[in-house]
């Protein structure tokens, strides 16, 4: 696993052993985390495989630039960070967002075609306010330390296996991901809630995987579901998952998914 610079921005690369695949994977991550969420599992296991893996971690985030502009950032600066790496890569690269990276993926699209996408547990083109009116009748606990984490205030870490795993977690795994975890801007929470949602009629239309998880309460299924609708897709819900679906015990089930379902399409 190579940390490399991408300019300013910070982009964890696992590359194959052997010849690598045409297109290499960009993955984007959610918000609170950096491109580290990424290097646990994802990374490393589909290098083996044969595709080049990269991971970058957006604006104020992880090691990249300025995060003491972190609430200067909007999701318009996400996008043009994904653009910005994958212009550097030796191909164009297949995107796999999480979450909020989800999100900046369809915006990519936007401006910007891919050769295949893999949507995680994504906020909906609809955007956050149905996830967030759940949350404020359904864990209105969890909701308050969501805020409390955006001020880089302390909170529960038994709040943070709540929002991202459903089955069991290391105690000591666990304090190493909140000691990894970061505020987020406000300025992309509030573009992702109404201000600049994605615009499917604008967007190209590659082949477009969109995957969630049974317990996730941040984007439950029904989200993950109007996502899918929303570009005439089927959804693929994972049993027994919660929201952070590349870090729960049982994320290899998910990695088979994407491999076998790019391998079908012969990327």
């Amino acid at each position: 696993m190579i940390n490399n610079r991408f300019g300013e921005l910070e982009v964890l690369c696992d590359a194959p052993s052997g010849a690598a695949k045409d297109h290499p994977l960009l993955f984007v991550h959610g918000a609170y985390v950096s491109a580290w969420c990424w290097k646990e599992h994802f990374l490393p296991w589909f290098a083996a495989r044969g595709w080049a893996s990269y991971a970058v971690s957006l604006s104020g985030h992880g090691g990249s630039r300025r995060r003491d502009h972190l609430d200067a950032y909007s999701l318009d600066n996400y996008v043009r960070d994904v653009a910005e790496v994958a212009a550097k890569l030796p191909a164009r690269p297949i995107l796999i967002g999480h979450s909020m990276g989800g999100m900046v993926v369809q915006k990519y699209l936007e401006h910007h075609d891919a050769p295949a996408a893999v949507l995680l547990a994504s906020v909906p083109p609809q955007g956050l306010m149905g996830s967030a009116m759940g949350l404020m009748f359904r864990k209105p606990g969890l909701l308050a330390d969501l805020n409390n984490i955006m001020s880089g205030s302390d909170v529960d870490i038994e709040s943070l296996r709540e929002a991202l795993f459903h089955q069991p977690v290391n105690p000591s795994t666990l304090r190493r991901y909140y000691r990894l975890s970061q505020p987020e801007s406000h300025r992309a929470l509030w573009d992702m809630t109404l201000f600049s949602l994605p615009q499917p009629s604008r967007m190209h239309r590659p082949p477009m995987l969109v995957l969630g998880a049974q317990h996730d309460h941040l984007i439950p299924p029904d989200q993950v579901h109007m996502t899918a609708s929303t570009y005439g897709l089927e959804a693929e819900i994972f049993d027994g998952l919660g929201h952070g679906m590349m870090l729960e015990q049982g994320w290899e089930p998910v990695a088979e998914r994407i491999a076998g379902w790019l391998g079908e399409r012969e990327l």
